[in-house]
């Protein structure tokens, strides 16, 4: 089946004539559009409405990139596409609630005709999204590999006295040599006191021996995101620095061997949080456990106390617990895996025994 058969399957349980898609990820995922600028139009009916629509700088690379789809030029704003490409016979139009403006929605009001219902449906596109195809699970797992390997090249050379932005430039340099587009987020190296922020920026700032250091980062290839936190010690570090770290791989790996068809995410969140909390650190572990990872490096399905999906087969999520203690070190542990039919596959190969590095 389709991808677009698959979305029309969705569109017609939600008693919708035809859905609009115009958020740019939903869109490379529907038609394979790599451009900056396109909407689609996708019908109910499985031998129905199949339109895309971009702008003159896109019309040729739509017709490499988009199959399946009756192709348009339309305006720079495309909205003006969907006047025209609208049948008569669409009384309810499903839009995402989540990513058109205000001002947008205004715009598409104006121009589709006053019978037609404009209806929130939000969310209904990335619950497809959510369930890989086994070519994106290759991709996710190629990605995941690069990265790894390019970890592994970073440490060849050390960590104590380079700065945490060097580290973190050629760890991007390493993924982009090995065939990465990019890295899939600003990479996160952050050593001592500083890894106690979550979302630490790296800094023109010597890493120390005797030290922790976490390392956040992913590829980019071929489309998809790799995500992987490790935290690496610089040499012998005091007892709490190692009973936080043991204390957080307890927690990940007791999260990780839950992950299977069927948990809620926030049942998966739990196992890893109560075990931190009985220990007396559940305030140092502030967000949530993980998130799903594809053609974005956060999406669905949501792994924290808000998550009420439950995960099937094809999910790809993260598994993440960290304790940060302000003003001392930071723990973070993160694998990248796959839910099966029967369990999980773990993509993250680097080891997460505590691993000390010069």
């Amino acid at each position: 089946m389709s991808r677009a058969d698959r979305l029309a399957e969705r569109v017609a349980e939600r008693e919708l004539d035809a859905l609009l898609v115009t958020e740019l990820y939903n869109l490379r995922w529907l038609t394979g559009f790599t451009g900056t600028n396109g909407l689609a139009l996708v019908g109910a009916d499985p031998d129905g409405l199949r339109r895309f629509a971009t702008d003159f700088r896109y019309v040729e690379q739509a017709a490499e990139e988009v199959s399946g789809f009756e192709r348009t030029r339309a305006p720079q704003e495309l909205l003006e596409a969907v006047r025209d490409s609208l049948p008569d016979d669409v009384n309810r139009l499903g839009f995402d609630d989540a990513h058109l403006t205000v001002k947008q929605h205004a715009c598409l009001r104006a121009l589709v005709p006053d019978d037609v219902e404009l209806v929130a449906s939000g969310g209904l596109l990335e619950r497809e999204r959510a369930i890989k195809e086994p070519g994106e699970l290759e991709r996710i797992r190629a990605a995941a590999a690069l990265a790894d390997d390019a970890l592994r090249e970073l440490l060849e050379e050390g960590l104590a006295g380079r700065t945490e932005r060097a580290l973190a430039l050629a760890l991007e340099d390493a993924m982009r040599r090995r065939g990465a587009s990019a890295p899939s987020f600003p990479s996160i190296v952050a050593a001592g006191a500083h890894g106690a922020l979550p979302h630490a920026q790296p800094r023109n700032v010597p890493v120390a021996t005797g030290t922790l250091v976490v390392i956040d980062w992913g590829a980019l290839l071929d489309g998809y995101c790799s995500d992987c936190t490790r935290t690496l010690a610089t040499g012998e570090l005091g007892g709490e620095a190692r009973e936080t770290y043991e204390l957080v791989l307890r927690a990940q790996q007791a999260a990780l061997e839950a992950v299977a068809p069927g948990p809620l995410g926030r049942e998966i969140d739990a196992v890893a949080r109560e075990i931190i909390e009985e220990a007396g650190h559940g305030e140092r572990f502030g967000h949530g456990l993980g998130h799903g990872v594809g053609l974005e490096v956060h999406e669905g399905p949501r792994l924290s106390r808000l998550g009420e999906e439950a995960l099937v087969p094809g999910n790809v999520v993260t598994i993440e617990p960290g304790v940060y203690v302000p003003g001392r070190f930071g723990v973070r542990i993160e694998d990248l895996a796959v839910v099966t039919g029967e369990g999980h596959e773990v993509f993250s190969a680097f080891p997460k025994e505590l691993t000390f590095v010069d």
